[in-house]
């Protein structure tokens, strides 16, 4: 026969949450590993049904009842917090009163390791268990890694797309993203207007002062244009000193009246570059979409350069609405 020592020993080390019971349940010795789980509640000395709740089999009510159990097999949980479900095999032992019952996480590991802070040393080397930690911990990194791949390709994305959307020189809208923008509010069948601002007097600053300072003038000019428009207008630069503004749901024409007005007082003011004045002005025409009974946003844009063209024709800082022209008797 084993001495109790031997036996103890030998189980820490094979299956260290094994709980070794007499034949009223008493427990005599308990492992290190599941004495962790409870560090304040000392096992030893007291009943194995005091400390866990038998889920199944629902029949057996006590550890001698558990002893003659056909398969000896086991779901417990602990009766306190947290109530961490464990499964079990039960061995009786030969010539001794009493049973050894060799505990386990099982599925509920995962949720084990973090409750209990358990380390590789509180398993046995052979234990599963340590394999399963590693293929567990080895996943969370790969997933990690991908979603932070993940996170920079759609940072990544996003910064294409909206460099392809954007005239570098000035940071406003460029051609394609106008042509986007209406193609969206013809599909959504929202209403909008659009004013189309040409720039005079921008070619003989360049021709005047070089290029650095046309391109001041134009970052100057955005930036103008930008503070008078509404955060969800849309202002794109078309053409080298061309202009495009996009209303949507603005159609009184007294507020457009206003914003042009605005933009043609602002734009009028000095722009100073390297101790210099650079005077510019601007010309703006306007079109409603509601003008057009049909959606087509090319109707718009052709409006609106009509328009301008009448307001340059008149002379500078105009600004000319569209109007449908006079049909003939």
């Amino acid at each position: 026969m084993t001495p109790m020592s031997d036996l103890v020993e030998l189980l820490e080390t094979l299956c260290p949450m094994f709980v070794i019971v007499d034949e009223t349940g008493q427990i005599q010795s308990v492992g290190h590993t599941l004495q962790k789980l409870r560090p304040d509640q000392p096992m030893a000395e007291r009943n194995f049904l005091d400390i866990f709740e038998l889920i199944r089999p629902k029949s057996i009510t006590t550890v001698s009842g558990l002893m003659v159990a056909s398969c000896g097999r086991l779901q417990l949980r602990f009766r306190d917090e947290p109530r961490t479900t464990l499964k079990g095999l039960v061995a009786p032992l030969r010539n001794r009163s009493g049973a050894v019952i060799n505990l386990s996480f099982g599925i509920s590991i995962l949720d084990a390791v973090r409750d209990y802070a358990l380390t590789s040393a509180d398993f046995s080397g052979a234990d599963l268990a340590i394999e399963l930690l590693y293929l567990v911990e080895a996943k969370s990194a790969a997933m990690e890694a991908s979603r932070s791949l993940n996170l920079r390709l759609q940072g990544a994305m996003l910064e294409a797309e909206e460099q392809a959307y954007t005239d570098t020189l000035t940071g406003l809208k460029n051609r394609r993203a106008m042509d986007h923008m209406l193609d969206q509010l013809i599909q959504s069948q929202s209403s909008f207007a659009l004013m189309h601002l040409d720039l005079d007097f921008f070619k003989s600053v360049n021709d005047r002062l070089g290029h650095a300072a046309g391109d001041h003038v134009l970052q100057q000019a955005a930036r103008i244009m930008m503070e008078e428009t509404r955060s969800d207008d849309t202002v794109a630069r078309i053409g080298g000193d061309e202009f495009v503004l996009i209303f949507k749901g603005l159609k009184d024409r007294k507020t457009l009246t206003g914003i042009a007005e605005r933009l043609i007082a602002r734009l009028r003011e000095p722009i100073a570059f390297d101790n210099t004045e650079c005077i510019i002005s601007a010309n703006i025409g306007t079109a409603l979409s509601t003008q057009f009974k049909t959606q087509e946003w090319a109707k718009v844009l052709n409006a609106a350069d009509q328009a301008l063209y009448e307001a340059k024709k008149n002379g500078s800082s105009r600004h000319v609405f569209y109007e449908e022209p006079a049909k003939a008797n």
